[in-house]
C-alpha cells in the first residue's frame, strides 16, 4: 500500500482507506477513470487516509469502492468521505455509507413528489415555445392563405382543412424548436436570450427531448395521414428542410433563405389538399412571396442576437446585411409584393385582395423605416407585429373570392339580359339608326 500517513495511531486502532479503481460496466477489466487530481483528507487521530483519485468534475450519485486495513469493503461517494466525523470508529463504517446512501435516495425522491404536474411539463412546454405562440402563426398563414386562395369563388375556405393546418403547424413548430435545440445546444449556452432554454439548463435531458420529439413527429404523421396522397407526399418531403435548416446558420450567412423555404411549405401543400394537386403558376408566386417576408421579419429577429453570433461563429443575414439592412429589407419586400400581384393575377382576385396588399406594402414600409437594428426590443416587437402581415393578406384573400362570385353573377346578369330580348335590342338599334339618318 503507497502512501504516508497524515495522523498515527495505534497498529490495531489505525484504519488506512485507499481508492480502487471502478469495475468498467463493458468487460470484466478494472480500468483507472478519472486520474485527474490526488487529494489528501486527514479525518481523525485515529485514521490515516491515503492518497485518494477523484474525478476532476464530480459526478452525481457516483460511488467507488473503498478497503480498510480491516477487511471492511464500502462503496463511498469522495462527498460521504468528507463528512464522516472525528468521532468514527471502525464498528460505525458501514453505517455511515448506508445512511448516507438512504439520505440520497430519500432527497430524490423528495424532489420528484414535491414537483406537480404542472412544473414538470413546464419544462416541455417551453421546449416547445407555448410561450410564444408567434411562430406557429407564422408557420400556419402561408398554409390559410393558399386554402384560402383555392376555395371556389363565393365560398368560404374549407373549415376542417384550417383546422388540421392549425393544429399541423403548432405541433410542427413545436418540434422544429425541439430540432433546433439538439443541434444548438452548444450554441445556445453561449448567447444571452437562449441560455435558459430547458436543454441547456439541464432540465431535460437529451435522451428525453429525443423521445419528446418522435411524439411530436408521430402527431405530425397522424395530421398529416388525413390528407390526400399527394400531399403526404409533398408534406413529408418537407422534412428534410426541418431537420437541415438548423445547421445552416453554421455554414452560411443565408440561412434565414433555408427557414422561408421551410416555413412557407404549406403554400404548396394548402392548395394540394384542397384540389389534389397543385397549380403551380398560383402558388409558386405565392411561395416566394412567403420566403421573401419571412427572410425580412427573420433577418428583424436575428438582430436581437448579432452580437452573440459575432463572438461565437453563427452566421445570419443580419450580419451580411450590416447597416444596409434596411436596403436588403426594402427590396425583399419589395419582391414580396410583386409576387402577391401575380398570385392575384392568376386565381382573378378582385378588389379587397388588392387592397390588402396595399395595406400589407403600408405596414411593412412602417416597420422598415421605424426599425433600429440596434435595439433588441424594438426589434422583437417589429418581429412579433409580423402576425398582422399574415392576417390581412389571409383576410384579403376570403374577402375577395367572396365579391368574385358577386362579380360573376353581375356579369353573368347582363349578358343574359341582353341575349335574353333580341328583338327589343334590333329595334333599338333600327330607332338609332333612324335617328342618325334624320
Amino acid at each position: 500500500m503507497i502512501g504516508r500517513s497524515v495522523w498515527r495511531g495505534g497498529v490495531g486502532s489505525s484504519i488506512t482507506f485507499f481508492h480502487g479503481w471502478p469495475w468498467s460496466r463493458h468487460s470484466h477489466v478494472v480500468r483507472p477513470m478519472y486520474p485527474k487530481r490526488t487529494i489528501c483528507f486527514p479525518l481523525s487521530r485515529n485514521i490515516t487516509l491515503f492518497p485518494i483519485r477523484l474525478p476532476a468534475r464530480p459526478v452525481a450519485g457516483r460511488r467507488f469502492p473503498y478497503t480498510t486495513n480491516l477487511g471492511h469493503k464500502l462503496m463511498l461517494h469522495p462527498r460521504e468521505v468528507e463528512s464522516i466525523p472525528n468521532n468514527f470508529s471502525v464498528l460505525n463504517v458501514r453505517s455511515i455509507a448506508s445512511d448516507n446512501s438512504d439520505k440520497t435516495r430519500t432527497t430524490r425522491l423528495e424532489r420528484k413528489e414535491a414537483r406537480t404536474w404542472q412544473q414538470q411539463i413546464s419544462p416541455y412546454a417551453r421546449l416547445m415555445r407555448i410561450d410564444r405562440p408567434i411562430g406557429s402563426w407564422l408557420l400556419f398563414w402561408p398554409c390559410g392563405w393558399s386554402i384560402a386562395l383555392s376555395a371556389p369563388a363565393g365560398c368560404w375556405p374549407d373549415a376542417m382543412m384550417l383546422g388540421l393546418f392549425g393544429v399541423g403547424a403548432f405541433v410542427m413548430r413545436g418540434a422544429g424548436c425541439t430540432i433546433n435545440d439538439l443541434w444548438d445546444r452548444d450554441i445556445d449556452a453561449k448567447v444571452e436570450r437562449t441560455r435558459n432554454r430547458p436543454l441547456v439548463s439541464g432540465e431535460i435531458a437529451p435522451f428525453d427531448a429525443v423521445v419528446f420529439l418522435a411524439g411530436q413527429l408521430g402527431v405530425g404523421l397522424l395530421v398529416l395521414l388525413q390528407l390526400n396522397w399527394y400531399s403526404i407526399l409533398l408534406g413529408a418531403s418537407s422534412l428534410g428542410l426541418v431537420i437541415v435548416y438548423p445547421l445552416m446558420k453554421r455554414v452560411t450567412y443565408w440561412p434565414q433563405l433555408m427557414l422561408g423555404a421551410t416555413f412557407n411549405w404549406g403554400a404548396l401543400l394548402g392548395w394540394s389538399a384542397t384540389q389534389g394537386s397543385v397549380e403551380w403558376s398560383a402558388c409558386l408566386p405565392l411561395y416566394v412571396a412567403g420566403v421573401c417576408w419571412t427572410i425580412v421579419y427573420d433577418t428583424i429577429y436575428a438582430h436581437q442576437d448579432k452580437v452573440d453570433d459575432l463572438i461565437i461563429g453563427i452566421k445570419s443575414t443580419a450580419l451580411r446585411f450590416g447597416d444596409k439592412t434596411k436596403l436588403w429589407l426594402s427590396g425583399f419586400t419589395a419582391a414580396m409584393i410583386g409576387n402577391l400581384l401575380t398570385a392575384g393575377l392568376v386565381c382573378d382576385q378582385t378588389w379587397p385582395y388588392y387592397t390588402s396588399i396595399g395595406l400589407i406594402g403600408a405596414h411593412l414600409a412602417h416597420q422598415i423605416h421605424s426599425l433600429n437594428i440596434h435595439n433588441p426590443k424594438d426589434c422583437a416587437t417589429k418581429f412579433i407585429s409580423n402576425h398582422q402581415v399574415g392576417f390581412l393578406l389571409f383576410l384579403g384573400i376570403v374577402l375577395g373570392t367572396l365579391y368574385k362570385k358577386n362579380s360573376e353573377d353581375r356579369t353573368k346578369g347582363s349578358v343574359t339580359g341582353s341575349s335574353s330580348n333580341p328583338s327589343g335590342q334590333l329595334s333599338a338599334t333600327v330607332t338609332s339608326a333612324r335617328n342618325i339618318v334624320v
